[in-house]
């Protein structure tokens, strides 16, 4: 059942976005549930009527990228609001389903109780669409193209499947975890693409920084993953990395080299938050955040 005992569900956006494109890549950063931050971004620039026309996300940020890809305005977040409680997406039954607390395969595919993925236009040609995953036999960041990976949707899962929560996802033979293993902001990805109008959205403070990984986490890795060394590796140093995108991403910011968005609030919200009036806030967030430097980003693309 879907739960909607919380404040403006009910005014989240629908409808389907226009097919007119902006030349550029949209870099987006995971974070599980904190991803509603990006969805109300994603959904605000829709309504604006701003469609990149290169998509990559990690995560989360694939989740919700490939809704923004189909068009499909307030998808992501009924779904993530609304069946935040539904246990089939987080739960027993999403257990059972899927050996994960949490069930990727809800959002992307069809199986009777959501409103329908639009596959035909996720499928547009005119756009591009990436999911980063990590590859856990070299514990490198793995970039899976729509138009050239096998299955999309199941990278997809990949991208959003949980080190330590979820078991490996096998795509072509080879296991795959979650993209923030080895690459949480795959912003350089863009640049090597030569994308010249690369927009970044976050979903922590522009100021945040990982702590450095402990011996805890260190001995964790080792005892759950000591069959796949290069994957211990990678989870040991993606603290590290991840701070050192953060900090080159500011300076390119700064530089006019990308645009960053990040939140405008501190986001203390849970892996998996229960709380969907928190979630709510993190979504409205998002929208607030776009709308108020809407003439910004304008004025970075048309630069």
């Amino acid at each position: 059942m879907v739960h909607k005992n919380y404040s403006h569900f009910d005014s989240i956006p629908d409808g389907s976005a226009s097919n007119r494109l902006t030349e550029g890549c949209l870099v987006l950063e995971g974070g599980a549930f904190r991803g509603l931050y990006t969805q109300g971004l994603l959904d605000t620039l829709m309504l604006y009527d701003i469609n990149f026309s290169c998509v990559i996300g990690v995560s989360a940020g694939a989740l919700g990228g490939m809704n923004y890809v189909s068009g499909q305005i307030g998808r992501s977040a009924r779904i993530n609001i609304g069946h935040r409680h539904d246990d089939r997406y987080v739960g027993v039954r999403a257990f059972m389903n899927s050996h994960s607390i949490l069930d990727v395969g809800f959002l992307t595919e069809d199986r009777g109780i959501l409103e329908p993925f639009d596959r035909e236009r996720f499928g547009d040609p005119a756009r591009r669409f990436v999911a980063v995953a990590t590859n856990c036999e070299t514990g490198e960041a793995t970039y899976f193209d729509r138009d050239t990976c096998s299955d999309i949707y199941l990278a997809a899962r990949a991208s959003a499947t949980m080190p330590y929560f979820a078991p490996m996802v096998e795509i072509d033979g080879v296991p795959y975890l979650d993209g923030a293993c080895s690459c949480k902001i795959p912003y350089e990805w863009a640049f090597e693409q030569g994308y010249k109008k690369i927009v970044v959205v976050r979903t922590r403070k522009a100021d945040y920084r990982s702590p450095t990984t402990s011996a805890g986490v260190n001995s964790m890795a080792q005892r759950v993953y000591g069959s796949y060394p290069n994957l211990v590796h990678s989870l040991n140093a993606m603290n590290a990395y991840y701070n050192h995108q953060c900090d080159e991403i500011e300076r390119l910011h700064d530089e006019g080299k990308l645009y960053m968005f990040a939140p405008s609030e501190p986001i203390n919200i849970g892996k998996v938050e229960p709380d969907v009036e928190r979630l709510g806030d993190l979504y409205w967030l998002g929208c607030y955040d776009c709308m108020t430097q809407i003439d910004e980003l304008r004025d970075y693309i048309q630069a």
